[in-house]
């Protein structure tokens, strides 16, 4: 959530910045309804103050005049209690659909603002007709979709033998390159509940988008970023003992509510799918360059295998809903021409650690304030194979990993 003090001091600014990111959604309204919490707030605790009046006068003797103004300030006070209810209520609502305020730094616009600041490494070329990783995979046996299909249903994907080692060669490899940067590994739960998803944002504007398991009100995450979010909930940090940077790795769930192209099929989209998260609680005056060290970290990654990557920094309507600055790391995929992501970098902020009481002291005895929460994708594992199988494809189909990969992986 938002820090509300920032509305109140300069509600056109605030509001202007949140319309650039979300220019659908009705900052004014909030505000109003903010103003009008306040002022309600104000005019019941008025009508406490003389209902207690009365009483210490009632002291000395009820009078008819008395008696009378307090059952008039009692239906008052009934009256405007339920009515800040239901004032409260609609703020709330609303308040937790706000988006994080975009940095000022950042594009203007949707995702066609979006800046490139870094390439690396050149498209692969080939002499032979170039193969998507759908043909691939049926060439060397890698996947079964019609099988998943059958099973479980559409968009989900089964794993075969190399396919299966690779995956788990690229985990291990990927929580070990985190963990020389400084992240602790984390195995949390898969399900989390309904508070968690709140904290992490992900509640209420998403929650089409989970998996839900209504006979024990859990769902299934949509990505361990919730998790994490949540492990320090209403925890407070002695300052000196930040950054506190993790990493995880769980399946993801989502729904993904929407139409499938055709160039999103096999693994480019589906509804569960492996990832490795980077999490870093932080100071405010650290997150900028805990950003930059999470995008670093990501990076290595990428570079070790050998992979054409560009790196964008998000306009300000493609950045996350909790973000106010991301940077998305885009894998070039031979066999679909185009980039994908396969990391996003999000700075959120005090956003989240706002909803979960996330905070921090300088001193003992010093007024706690919010922790800033970043998060990572290091890195989404379906993709990574995709730009594996389709850079390192051989003419026959077969798929020939570099040996300098192959000394980086646990084969």
């Amino acid at each position: 959530m938002i820090d509300l003090s920032l509305l109140r001091k300069d509600p056109q600014m605030i509001i202007a910045l949140i319309r650039r990111k979300e220019p659908t959604f009705d900052m004014q309204k909030l505000y109003e309804l903010d103003v009008q919490v306040r002022e309600l707030r104000s005019d019941i605790e008025h009508l406490r103050h003389k209902k207690n009046e009365l009483a210490q006068q009632a002291k000395g003797g009820v009078t008819p005049q008395i008696r009378q103004e307090s059952i008039e300030i009692s239906t008052q006070l009934k009256d405007q209690e339920q009515k800040l209810v239901s004032l409260e209520e609609a703020f709330n609502s609303l308040y937790l659909r706000c988006p994080n305020i975009p940095q000022e730094d950042i594009p203007l616009g949707g995702k066609e603002s979006n800046k490139p600041v870094k390439i690396v490494g050149e498209k692969p070329d080939f002499t032979f007709p170039v193969k998507n990783h759908v043909e691939l995979g049926k060439i060397n046996n890698w996947f079964d979709f019609e099988a998943a299909c059958v099973m479980t249903g559409s968009n989900f994907a089964l794993y075969r033998g190399e396919a299966v080692r690779l995956m788990y060669s690229l985990t291990m490899f990927m929580l070990k390159n985190n963990m020389s940067y400084g992240f602790e590994p984390m195995l949390p739960p898969y399900l989390v509940n309904e508070t968690s998803l709140e904290v992490a944002s992900n509640f209420p504007k998403f929650r089409d988008q989970v998996y839900a398991l209504p006979n024990d009100n859990l769902f299934l995450t949509p990505t361990a970023e919730v998790n994490l979010t949540n492990f320090y909930r209403k925890h407070i940090f002695a300052a000196q003992d930040l950054p506190i940077r993790m990493t995880a790795w769980t399946s993801c769930f989502r729904r993904e509510a929407g139409t499938y192209g055709a160039a999103e099929r096999g693994l480019i989209r589906i509804h569960q799918f492996e990832k490795v998260e980077l999490y870093t609680l932080c100071t405010p005056q650290e997150s900028a360059q805990e950003q930059e060290r999470m995008l670093a970290c990501a990076e290595n990654i990428l570079q070790k295998l050998g992979l054409h990557y560009r790196v964008s920094l998000l306009a300000a309507q493609d950045c996350s809903f909790p973000s106010a600055k991301t940077y998305d790391i885009e894998v070039w995929m031979p066999g679909q021409q185009a980039y994908y992501e396969v990391s996003s970098i999000s700075n959120c902020t005090d956003f989240q650690a706002r909803r979960g009481l996330i905070r921090y002291r300088t001193e003992q005895e010093s007024k706690p304030g919010l922790v800033h929460t970043l998060n990572g994708s290091s890195l989404a594992l379906p993709r990574l194979m995709v730009a594996l199988m389709e850079t390192y494809q051989q003419e026959d189909g077969s798929i020939r990993l570099p040996d300098s990969i192959k000394a980086n992986l646990v084969w």
